[in-house]
């Protein structure tokens, strides 16, 4: 960022430095639509719409106390991020006001009292609303040296909203400990936890997950819409052909059908919207997961509890003996469940679970890995699904361009030789929190089994081979059906860069 040549910068996704907002009172970053941003070599970094007007920099610097050092931004961009910082701030200070904090230790009476407190009640419950409102899929409740940061995963992209006072970690953490039924008295140790809570008018499932750091415990509340597993596979983004090879696979009566992916790429969604699919009162379907997230009518559900000695090995071996006709386990994690699973699948059971890799070719040397025979991989596993989730661009505002034919070539982009491709890339709006993005879709990689596959897994083949003779074969792998619905105008070419390595 050159502010001496004024540069314009994008302020959707920047990381605004909540301290610095702290520097300038609301109410003049209204009056000149300014925006403090950062610090930078003591001078505060701010945001302007004409950084020719040297009286209104003065100004800023009288009021601050601070070396002013502007950087050129859209003022309606500014508008709006002053909007979502100094809202959130102003409602945060107005409950630390309400509380005594200089009388406030460690006991744990004191933190209970003031955990109960209304302030720190109406605080917790705004955080929480406004994550709702925003669309988050997490919050992270992180205690930082000096004070306590909260931030939103909105569509897959961490947001800072609001920086708070050391003094109050202690009442938050506890209040949303008390919510989710934790022990607050425990802080050495990691916890669990779950919880309803209506926000909105909407009863909202909460996962709830604490974590010791050097500075406190950090909280991450995990939000689960019920909506999520109302959705039907053609909701999922997935292209017309590739879907049909998923459909196929887990539509039989037999086999074992595999979603891979990192944490958070939606494959409990997937496996989700296919049990739906596959859901009637003609068949005995059973789950196995760790956590239940979502709760499914018609379908038994266990939920893994280590403490209790139900592992999923265990709860596995325990549905099999209920005649079951469809198993979901929720994660193949170690050998015995692997083992478990395939043999399911090859008694004539359809079985789906999840896997952790980075492809669909390497879910075979993953099993192999795990210790599973390769003959019994190649005669039970159908088909594996690899995906991860990008940004939908915002449908009101995204904006055209053309990127150089030389650039697209270099990444392997489908063109045509003779001009370059018009592509869509994010702008910003009211609509989208001027972030550009609204929503996510999925990106998927569908690798159905052939015998040619089957005999490269019995002859214990490399990822790299096996990946070859899937893409001859027809497969379209993650990149190509990202940059295919780049094409489409779905999302941008930066996100699925972004996303897929």
């Amino acid at each position: 960022m050159l502010a001496e040549k004024f540069n314009e910068i994008d302020l959707t996704d920047y990381p605004i430095n909540a301290s610095a907002v702290a520097a300038l009172p609301e109410t003049f970053a209204r009056r000149y639509s300014v925006m403090p941003i950062d610090f930078e070599a003591h001078k505060l970094v701010v945001a302007v719409p004409d950084v020719s007007n040297i009286v209104m920099l003065d100004d800023l610097h009288m009021i601050t106390g601070y070396e002013i050092k502007p950087v050129l931004a859209p003022e309606d961009e500014i508008i709006s991020v002053i909007n979502r910082f100094y809202r959130m701030a102003g409602a945060v200070q107005s409950e630390i006001d309400g509380l005594q904090l200089e009388d406030i230790d460690d006991r744990i009476e004191d933190i209970r009292a003031v955990s109960e407190e209304a302030p720190v009640i109406r605080l917790v419950n705004m955080i929480i609303t406004r994550a709702v409102n925003e669309r988050a899929s997490d919050v992270h409740i992180e205690p930082q040296e000096r004070d306590l940061r909260v931030r939103y995963r909105i569509d897959g992209v961490l947001h800072e909203v609001i920086r708070s006072p050391k003094q109050i970690q202690a009442g938050v953490i506890s209040r949303i400990k008390i919510i989710a039924g934790m022990n607050i008295a425990e802080t050495r140790i990691p916890q669990d936890g779950h919880c309803d809570l209506i926000v909105s008018g909407q009863v909202i499932d909460f996962r709830i997950a604490t974590a010791p750091t050097i500075h406190g415990e950090r909280v991450t509340l995990r939000i689960l819409r019920k909506e999520s597993i109302l959705l039907d596979l053609d909701d999922l983004g997935f292209m017309p052909e590739t879907l049909a090879k998923f459909k196929s696979a887990f539509t039989r009566s037999y086999g074992a059908v595999l979603v891979t992916g990192p944490t958070g790429s939606g494959k409990s969604t997937t496996l989700y919207a296919a049990l739906n699919v596959l859901n009637n009162s003609a068949r005995n379907i059973v789950t196995v997961e760790d956590p239940v997230e979502y709760r499914l009518p018609g379908i038994n559900q266990i939920q893994v509890s280590n403490k209790a000695g139900l592992a999923f090995s265990r709860g596995l071996r325990a549905i099999l003996r209920s005649s079951p006709d469809i198993v979901m386990v929720g994660e193949i994690r170690d050998r015995e469940t692997a083992q478990i699973a395939i043999e399911a699948a090859l008694t004539g059971h359809l079985v789906l679970s999840t896997l952790h890799t980075n492809d669909a070719p390497g879910a075979i040397s993953r099993l192999i890995e795990m210790g599973v025979a390769p003959f019994l991989i190649a005669s039970a596993v159908e088909c594996v699904q690899a995906q991860r989730l990008a940004r939908r661009l915002c449908q009101e505002c995204k904006e055209q361009y053309t990127v150089p034919l030389n650039i697209l070539k270099r990444i392997n982009f489908p063109i045509d030789d003779t001009e370059p491709p018009v592509l869509y890339r994010p702008k910003g709006c009211s609509k989208c929190n001027n972030t550009g993005y609204k929503g996510r879709i999925g990106i998927h990689e569908v690798m159905t089994v052939s015998e040619a596959i089957k005999k490269l897994c019995v002859g214990r083949a490399t990822t790299d081979q096996i990946k070859c003779v899937a893409i001859e074969e027809g497969m379209k792998t993650l990149r190509q059906d990202g940059f295919e619905k780049v094409g489409l105008g779905i999302t941008s070419l930066e996100e699925i860069l972004r996303v897929i390595v």
